[in-house]
Order: C-alpha cells, then sequence, then structure tokens
C-alpha cells in the first residue's frame, strides 16, 4: 500500500461529511429532495444515526482511496486540479450518464455532481496541503 497521510484522510474526510451536511440540508435541501422524489415523510425514517455513520465512512473511503491515487508527492495546486478533475470528469459525468438512462431531472445531476466536484476538490486541497 503506498504512503498515506492518515491524518489528512480523517480530515479530508471529515470535510467532505461537512460539506454534505451544508449542502443537502442547507442549500439544496428542497430542490434535492423535489429533484431526488424523496417525501418530508421519508426523509424523517430510517436511523439517522446509522446514516450518518455511513456517510462519514463512505467519505473515509472515498478520501483514502484518492489518498492512494494522488501518491506521496502531491502538492496543493495538483490536489486541488486533481480533486475538482475527478469530482466533475469521473464521478459527475458517471452520475449524469446514469441519469440520463434512469430519466432522472437535469437538477439532480447538477445538485450530486456539483456536491462531488465541490467535495473531491475539497478532499484533493486537504491531502496536497497535509501531504
Amino acid at each position: 500500500m503506498p504512503h498515506v497521510n492518515w491524518l489528512a484522510v480523517l480530515a479530508a474526510a471529515a470535510a467532505s461529511f461537512v460539506l454534505g451536511g451544508l449542502w443537502y440540508s442547507g442549500l439544496f435541501a428542497k430542490p434535492w429532495q423535489a429533484a431526488a422524489g424523496v417525501s418530508d415523510e421519508q426523509m424523517k425514517s430510517g436511523s439517522r444515526p446509522a446514516m450518518f455513520a455511513i456517510a462519514f465512512v463512505l467519505a473515509l473511503v472515498q478520501s483514502a482511496v484518492f489518498a492512494m491515487f494522488l501518491g506521496p508527492n502531491v502538492t496543493l495546486i495538483f490536489g486541488v486540479g486533481a480533486g475538482f478533475a475527478a469530482g466533475l470528469g469521473w464521478v459527475a459525468m458517471g452520475l449524469a450518464l446514469t441519469y440520463v438512462f434512469e430519466r432522472r431531472p437535469l437538477s439532480l445531476a447538477l445538485i450530486n455532481g456539483g456536491y462531488a466536484t465541490v467535495q473531491f476538490t475539497i478532499i484533493g486541497a486537504i491531502l496536497g496541503a497535509w501531504h
């Protein structure tokens, strides 16, 4: 396994988790809910602690794998650029491609793809700054 700065990975996952809370609970809560077809009742159902725990673990995996992808000699500028490219070019475009065939709204692709782009840009910035 390549050298990984696990503290940076943990910080990147925490930042990703906080961004998700701001993005989906604050900035785009109602537009995302409408575009995704999630009712108020569905939002209130399920175990919130379990959902948040799973979300954090997934952010941790994303950050760790991205750290391995970037390698040990990443710089801030390269981390930001690679994060932006991964978020927009891979994740957002992958979601959009799937949404085309699922007949999902463009607004959902923009909200989720926008999150992924900002998320990976932040992850890359943290990993690059903390090398």
